[in-house]
């Protein structure tokens, strides 16, 4: 069963998107409404949901401003909105689907099933194999398949809101639908390291180091990478053994 939360500024808008997801009570579960943004940046990792159907326009806070704001999520995302001139930041978000109001039927079971099978895909990846299989290989989740990379292929990995871009050596980018957050404890004990809020670096592959306040790092691929001043000691220990 799939939680799902609602966060829409109009109250009408909301009961009519609750009533239409009692039809899908066998997939999903509505554990919390909301119609303030500051409210739902509050409480909404309470609820631990697998999905937010979240508007565009609301007063002092937009959709993307809200997602920008929660610093990283690890749930998926439906935009429910009366404009259709956000469909490109929907699609740079990696959201699930875009929904016009007022929500037709057929699209939002349509949303709902490309939710279920992403989801579905997620449970795949981040499935534990065994032995130097799991130890070697990075299970990489998207909208296309399931990837498994050889975590010594990945130069560096960069974040935006709740998707992450792998780099590999052969010129390859693997874009997935998780926060950076959620790969940190399956590479920091393989060479890896989160230099910046948004960065995270294999240290095989920097080709320099330029002093600075946090620094700058040239990585292999021509790259140049901004160390935060709290990553800094860090880096150089790992790097001269300071």
């Amino acid at each position: 069963m799939l939680k799902a939360v609602i966060l829409d500024d109009e109250p009408r808008g909301c009961k009519l998107l609750a009533h239409k997801l009692q039809y899908f009570e066998a997939d999903i579960s509505l554990v919390a409404t909301f119609y303030d943004p500051e409210v739902a940046l509050a409480e909404i990792n309470n609820h631990r949901p697998d999905v937010l159907f979240l508007d565009v326009e609301m007063p002092g806070m937009n959709g993307f401003q809200f997602l920008e704001r929660l610093s990283g999520f690890a749930f998926e995302v439906i935009f429910t909105t009366a404009y259709d001139s956000y469909t490109l930041d929907a699609l740079r978000l990696s959201a699930v689907d875009y929904l016009l109001k007022p929500i037709a039927d057929d699209e939002l079971s349509q949303a709902i099933a490309r939710l279920k099978s992403r989801v579905a895909k997620k449970a795949v990846a981040t499935a534990k194999p065994s032995g130097e299989f799991a130890s070697r290989r990075l299970s990489l989740s998207t909208a296309e398949g399931v990837y498994f990379v050889d975590k010594s292929h990945i130069i560096r990995i960069e974040a935006m809101s709740n998707y992450c871009t792998f780099y590999l050596i052969e010129g390859k980018k693997i874009v997935v639908s998780k926060t950076l957050k959620e790969f940190e404890s399956a590479l920091s004990a393989d060479a890896f390291l989160r230099v910046n809020r948004s960065s995270m670096i294999n240290l095989h592959y920097i080709n320099r180091y330029r002093k600075g306040n946090g620094g700058t790092l040239e990585m292999a691929d021509g790259m140049e990478i901004e160390v935060s001043p709290q990553r800094k000691d860090e880096l150089l220990a790992l790097l001269f053994g300071r």
